[in-house]
């Protein structure tokens, strides 16, 4: 009965967030315990030191960035894990320092454990790559 429990919990959890649209970054957060909520914005702040000027909005029900008018990266949280979404090419360029590290990640995101620190030199290559990717395909914006 505990198991069925918690898969009850998450089911709840995914459709109330997937049904309710956040406002902002904040909103979105504070659903989170504390030590997750601290971790979020820890990524959140590297986010915005690596690349100023960033606008932040809500994309595919997690909180977002945008670096002249185009997608930066993304990042959400999750019961063991803070998903963190710099596209295919950002998680290709960096796979190898994934592999050291022991992370998961996929064609698009990486897992960062939630019982772990933010790897804040990581992320922050991550953003500045992202960065250049968008400079180098708008130049003029």
């Amino acid at each position: 009965m505990k198991g069925e429990s918690a898969v009850i919990v998450q089911r709840f959890f995914y459709f109330y967030t997937m049904k309710n649209t956040f406002k902002n970054s904040n909103e979105y957060i504070l659903l989170f315990p504390e030590e997750v909520q601290q971790k979020l914005i820890e990524l959140r702040e590297i986010i915005h030191a690596e690349v100023p000027g960033l606008e932040e909005y809500i994309g595919y029900q997690m909180p977002a960035f945008r670096y002249k008018g185009k997608p930066l990266v993304y990042f959400a949280a999750y019961k063991k894990h803070i998903g963190f979404y710099p596209g295919a090419e950002g998680i290709r360029v960096f796979e190898e320092d994934f592999k050291q590290k022991g992370y998961k990640f996929s064609k698009g995101a990486i897992q960062f454990p939630v019982d772990q620190d933010i790897p804040a030199e990581l992320v922050k290559k991550i953003v500045q790559f992202r960065a250049g990717e968008i400079e180098q395909k708008n130049p003029e914006t």
